[in-house]
Formats: structure tokens, sequence, C-alpha cells
């Protein structure tokens, strides 16, 4: 589980707005389009889960799971690639069906399939967010203010 810490400023309903130091964890997690950078620099803030009860101002430790973590870096760093080059592939062989340039139709279709997979990233990257294996949760308050 990767862990973070930092001090609750809001609460609303079951979540609670954190104020934390952006770390090279935050590049890969899936709910970052739920962390908002405070003028750009090394602090932000991260909607979690409250499952602890934890209170305006307390400092609390945040967790994120593993295999989440590890499922969404699939799907944002190796499946573009992938796919990428399976359009590639798919674009040489279908050149010679049709009797086109094949290196033209490779790069075309390579694109495409790249936008496409970016689409998809965003449909199931929005389903990811909604469930609560792939948000963050507060899981202990280390100090009260």
């Amino acid at each position: 589980m990767t862990t973070e810490e930092g001090i609750v400023i809001d609460i609303r309903g079951e979540t609670a707005r954190v104020k934390t130091q952006k770390t090279g964890a935050c590049e890969s997690c899936s709910a970052r389009t739920s962390c908002h950078a405070i003028g750009g620099g090394k602090e932000m803030e991260v909607d979690a889960l409250n499952t602890v009860g934890a209170r305006i101002g307390d400092r609390v430790v945040m967790g994120f799971e593993t295999a989440s973590l590890v499922k969404a870096s699939f799907l944002l760093y190796v499946l573009p690639i992938l796919c990428m080059i399976a359009g590639g592939f798919l674009g040489e062989e279908a050149a010679g069906i049709f009797g086109l340039n094949p290196a033209f139709l490779s790069v075309l279709t390579a694109f495409l399939f790249l936008g496409l997979s970016f689409v998809f990233i965003r449909i199931k990257g929005n389903r990811m967010g909604r469930t609560e294996s792939y948000r963050p949760k507060i899981i202990r308050v280390v100090k009260c203010t």
C-alpha cells in the first residue's frame, strides 16, 4: 500500500479534502483528476474517503492500494504503446490487401489506434475513479491539532 501524510482541510459527507505534498507516486495515480494543485507548487489537495472519521485539522495518513496503482499505471503507460504497435502491424498487413503504401497506412492506423486507446483510457479511468478501490482512503489519524 502506498501511503502519504497530510492535513484534513475540509469534509464533505464521507469524503475529506487533504492537503499534502506532491510525490512521484502522483504521476501514475488514477485518482489524480481529483487532486487540485495549489498555485502549481508542491502542495496539492486530494479528495480521500474518510473511513476513520477524521476531522478538519487532523494530520492523517492516506493509503492507496498497490494493485490498483499497478493497474492504473498499465492503463496509462503500457496500453497506448501496445495499441499503437498493434495498429502499425495491422496497417501494414491491410496495405498489402488493399494495394496501398504500407508505410503510410501503418503510420495512419498506428495513430488511429493510439487515439482510440486515449478514448478508451478516458472512459475506463472515469469508471475506475468512481470505485472505492481506486480512490485514496484515510487509514489513520496521526495527530489532532
